[in-house]
């Protein structure tokens, strides 16, 4: 009945974290409820993130919405930060990563009402000096823990003048870049519960492409105000888990 649960709890999470990130704060908590150990919960979570990325991208550019000539140098960067953030993961308190995940959060909830970036922007991405800077940012946080990861990737693409639908494409690939990078950190310290990854596979790859089909309907306009709501959602989470702490 758990694996159940947790397949319907993987498929909700990820149909939110395509649309507008903030996928973990139905994961995590429910997870870490079950008695999962956090470190085993962030593993499982990576490798079904990677799974399911993947195939969001997969779907975004076979729409032809993004392209190969534009989203390859993502890979690198999001995986080799990716990769750092997991092997250093276990040195740093779980303390430390819930403050760090919240002043990034709260960072993300102002610069949405300072920027006039409407995801309506029709730019061609191309490395830059903010887009390197915030894969690596964002990737380094991915591996160390993660919630709001999908969320500030969508910020850092909005900034860049990127449209929503293939904004959502090349968050998929950082997304399954970084979270490559850290699974195998976490597969390297043994920290994987497969049974759980398994099921959470499932869950994420059914609630992808579902939320991927919506994400095409919906409007620009209201994907900031979603955006708002996960993020206000991430952080009354993240400040109740850091005070119990």
């Amino acid at each position: 009945m758990e694996y159940i649960l947790l397949f319907f709890i993987a498929l909700v999470a990820m149909m939110l974290g395509t649309l507008a990130g903030g996928g973990g704060l139905i994961t995590m908590p429910a997870m870490l409820l079950m008695g999962i150990p956090i470190h085993s919960v962030i593993g499982a979570s990576k490798i079904s993130t990677t799974f399911s990325s993947f195939t969001t991208f997969l779907t975004v550019l076979l729409k032809k919405e993004i392209t190969l000539r534009e989203s390859w140098w993502i890979l690198p960067v999001s995986l080799t930060a990716g990769t750092l953030g997991g092997i250093t993961a276990t040195h740093i308190p779980e303390s430390a990563l819930y403050k760090l995940a919240i002043v990034l959060l709260v960072g993300a909830f102002f610069t949405s009402f300072l920027s006039k970036a409407d995801f309506a922007g029709q730019a061609t991405l191309q490395p830059s000096k903010t887009g390197v800077a915030g894969l690596v940012g964002i990737g380094l946080y991915d591996g160390l823990f993660g919630p709001g990861q999908g969320t500030l990737l969508l910020y850092l693409f909005n900034q860049l003048r990127i449209s929503y639908m293939r904004s959502i494409g090349f968050v998929r690939l950082a997304s399954f870049s970084s979270g490559l990078g850290a699974a195998i950190s976490y597969i390297a310290m043994g920290k994987i519960i497969w049974p759980i990854a398994f099921v959470l596979v499932l869950g994420s790859l059914s609630g992808a492409q579902i939320g991927v089909r919506i994400a095409e309907k919906l409007n620009p306009q209201h994907v900031r105000i979603l955006l708002r709501l996960v993020i206000v959602g991430l952080i009354v989470q993240l400040v109740v888990k850091a005070i119990l702490k």
